[in-house]
């Protein structure tokens, strides 16, 4: 079960803390101030410095772990953040004095246990890894929305400068001197300076890669910059329209020219991958228009077919005179190709343009070999980078979790520490670790996806997708299935009944699958102790008992809820 894995992130507290949380006959010592010492005449007043109060030092230990744990966890980090949330309540409650021998104390520890709980909640949010990273707008749909706005009339400098960059024969594209290419080049070195330096720099990474790429399969090497205005060479980019990547590939494109896309990966977002089928595309662009890489640049735009219709009705095979008359392309894509002729301009010569371009290098990175699924946190934990440097290194992984069905998918990790990963991997191996916190369904006789769907409140299409099949695919008694759901979902899920346990990844709502079990606290029992031991939430013991602050009293009796292991995996492991 996933509580198992990820909760609680305190661990067992301290047993030396009994009813009362404070040991008996001890009071706090008086202020005792030091004798006043004498002052010689003429010198001045020795500074008295106050003793420090233990209560106060207390407390900022306290929230000097809890700052450390909230900044190990949005790293990623959980074991770290889990031993640092354990310190800042152990610090609280080893003082001499107890938890309840100070307001002080109290208020802090209660403090504690509330902020702990929030922040455990939020790392779950992130949960089993099934939540979709997050995507940044394509530069497409920007620059086409400026589009929209009359450009600037070029400068004499740029006018003189286009004409000369044109007439010098460094471009394997034919480039005409045209007004619309030539105000984009005012834009890209004027009003869009900085973004265009941006993209410049970014770009420095992949050019040489896309540069070799298409220079092997004898494409012109001035395509290499059309990313800059697709995507402005970002992998996570996403467009209006769902394209996604540097290339800005839609998923069908993608898909037919050999990117993978399923619910795990994504291949639009890996710039190397990604780059090979932009060659592949390209050149079946090329093909179909003879030769003609502006009507080929067009198509990229706005697809072959639209391209081939305008050029039908129209009568002429010529971008330019297919750009005059208005009702023959889109907007978009009279805008797109001289923008790629100006980016290309400026990119092949920066200088020019006011533009400095360090040499770029590709990023250097070990390569690890995973046996199993696994969660990138603990990548992230075991290189001491954070998850989102993981990420960066695997922009095709649309979650934290890498492929389910793959046994060996090659895992980019920081230069450095394959070997490191790789020990950790046999490790967990060897011990039997499970290393991604997956949540399991065993199908029963008569169930469907849809079924199985609105019972676990999550999508059929997304419950088909996590396990590789279709919609429509028939089930059989004993398969098992991957419940693509956050954790804070499965925790958020409630029968009707509001005192109902939350219902668990894969466990029926049915009253049989469930127990109500009675507690009596005992000595040194903690809410974190008990929700430990039942498999729940501090937030959950509250709610089932309405209890508001963190108190509990020896003999106190709390209702639990229960999800026998059985039914909480759907019938079994």
């Amino acid at each position: 079960m996933v509580r198992e894995h990820w909760l609680p992130l305190l661990a067992v507290v301290s047993s030396a803390w009994l009813a009362g949380g404070c040991a008996p006959g001890l009071s706090h010592p008086a202020n005792v101030l030091p004798a006043k010492a004498a002052v010689t005449a003429g010198a001045p007043a020795p500074t008295v410095q106050a003793p420090s109060d233990p209560v106060d030092d207390v407390i900022a230990q306290s929230n000097a772990h809890f700052d450390k744990g909230q900044a190990a966890l949005k790293l990623g980090h959980l074991d770290e953040a889990r031993t640092e949330f354990n310190a800042a309540v152990d610090v609280l409650m080893e003082a001499p004095y107890g938890v309840d021998g100070d307001v002080r104390l109290r208020r802090q520890f209660d403090q504690t246990v509330d902020r702990i709980s929030t922040e455990e909640i939020t790392a779950l949010a992130q949960g089993d890894g099934f939540v979709e990273k997050k995507y940044e707008p394509a530069s497409i749909d920007q620059l086409l929305a400026l589009s929209t706005f009359e450009k600037p009339a070029p400068s004499a400098t740029v006018e003189k400068a286009v004409s000369k960059d044109i007439d010098s024969g460094n471009h394997d594209l034919q480039i005409p001197l045209t007004d619309q290419v030539v105000s984009y080049v005012e834009v890209f070195s004027g009003k869009l300076h900085d973004w265009f330096q941006d993209a410049l720099n970014r770009g420095g990474q992949y050019l040489p890669m896309i540069q070799n790429v298409f220079r092997a399969e004898g494409l012109p090497l001035d395509l290499a910059y059309v990313p800059i205005v697709e995507s402005a060479f970002k992998t996570d980019a996403l467009s209006h329209a769902s394209a996604k990547g540097v290339w800005q590939f839609m998923r069908e494109t993608g898909m037919e020219n050999g990117l993978k896309h399923n619910w795990y990966v994504d291949e639009r977002s890996d710039p190397r991958k990604a780059t090979v089928a932009a060659a592949k595309y390209l050149q079946t662009l090329d093909q179909l228009f003879d030769g003609n890489w502006l009507l080929a640049l067009a198509s990229y735009n706005g697809g072959p077919g639209r391209v081939q219709r305008a050029i039908k009705r129209a009568g002429v095979e010529d971008f330019w005179k297919l750009e005059a008359k208005p009702g023959l392309l889109p907007r978009e894509t009279r805008e797109y190709v001289p923008m790629i002729l100006a980016a290309i301009i400026v990119a092949r010569s920066p200088a020019e343009y006011g533009f400095s371009v360090a040499p770029g290098h590709a990023v250097i990175c070990d390569t690890v070999t995973l046996p199993e699924p696994v969660d990138l946190r603990h990548v992230a934990e075991w290189t001491g980078s954070s998850v989102e440097e993981i990420q960066a290194l695997n922009p095709e992984l649309r979650r934290w979790t890498t492929p389910v069905q793959s046994t060996n998918y090659q895992l980019r990790v920081p230069q450095g520490t394959g070997d490191l990963v790789r020990a950790k991997l046999q490790d967990a191996v060897a011990s039997d670790v499970r290393l991604a916190s997956l949540q399991w369904y065993t199908v029963r006789r008569g169930d469907t996806l849809l079924r199985i769907a609105r019972r676990l409140h999550v999508s059929r299409e997304d419950l088909a997708d996590a396990n590789y099949l279709s919609t429509r695919a028939r089930l059989t008694s004993g398969q098992r299935l991957i419940v693509p759901r956050e954790s804070t979902a499965l925790l958020a899920a409630r029968t009707a009944d509001d005192d109902a346990p939350p219902v668990a990844a894969a466990a029926t709502t049915s009253r049989q699958t469930r127990s109500r079990v009675v507690y009596r606290v005992k000595p040194g029992d903690t809410l974190y102790r008990i929700a430990q031991s039942f498999h729940t939430t501090v937030d959950e013991l509250k709610r089932w008992n309405k209890i508001r602050g963190t108190r509990l009293g020896v003999g106190d009796r709390l209702t639990v809820y229960t999800v026998p292991s059985e039914a909480a995996n759907g019938g079994g492991n």
